[in-house]
């Protein structure tokens, strides 16, 4: 379901953790389907990665969300995608899905959906989406031909929140550049219903693909 124009467009939300009033801050939205599977798995291994490397990704200005277009509001997340989590380490607790609205996406300095019809729907929304939205695959993929050393140093002034989004404007200028080798290559398949080594499988395969865009972002590397 895609939200209609104008469909939840509200101010900033003061009872939002990300909201810190006059201190910069760089938006991550995660988008799949039902956001009880995928973009939760997604959202949560991306604050894991973050805490790894700055501590508190807050402190520099992250903020990482979820949604789907079609989302279970106020939903858990499915049993198998917590059981991933926390094999992987990140907290699955405390989760409730949302469905895609307006205010998430013109709220968003990036979103990462998990496949290309995802990708589409979120850029039919409007506000100007378009350069700031890509499958976690894609992103990867154009990320890894970005030479780290033509981003903000994250130690300088506007720290991880300028890297960031020179990070965005890089993998936007390269993305009709670098194509994916096939239609499969940006698409991370929908676990619902699956047994758990699947959601295994797909736990995997966000992870491995989340990794060099964390480094990226945050300019620090994973722990060894």
């Amino acid at each position: 379901m895609i939200a209609p124009q104008g469909r939840g467009i509200a101010g900033p939300d003061t009872h939002d953790p990300g909201h810190r009033p006059g201190v910069p801050t760089f938006r991550i939205l995660h988008v799949s389907t039902g956001n009880v599977c995928r973009s939760p798995i997604t959202e949560r291994l991306t604050r894991h990665a973050l805490s790894d490397r700055l501590g508190d990704p807050l402190t520099g200005g992250l903020v990482v969300e979820s949604a789907g277009t079609w989302g279970h509001e106020g939903a858990p997340m499915e049993a198998h995608a917590a059981t991933v989590l926390a094999d992987l380490g990140a907290d699955p607790d405390g989760f409730i899905g949302r469905e895609l609205l307006d205010e998430h996406v013109i709220r968003a300095d990036l979103v990462l959906t998990a496949t290309r019809d995802h990708r589409a729907q979120v850029i039919s929304m409007g506000h100007s989406a378009g350069l700031r939205t890509f499958t976690l695959k894609e992103f990867t993929r154009l990320v890894r031909a970005i030479d780290p050393a033509t981003l903000p140093d994250p130690e300088q002034a506007g720290g991880v929140v300028d890297r960031a989004r020179a990070l965005v404007q890089a993998a936007a200028a390269l993305r009709g550049w670098l194509l994916a080798p096939n239609a499969e290559a940006d698409e991370v398949h929908d676990p619902y219903g699956a047994p758990i080594t699947f959601f295994r499988s797909i736990g995997d395969e966000i992870n491995q693909a989340l990794d060099p865009v964390v480094t990226a972002l945050t300019g620090v590397p994973a722990r060894a």
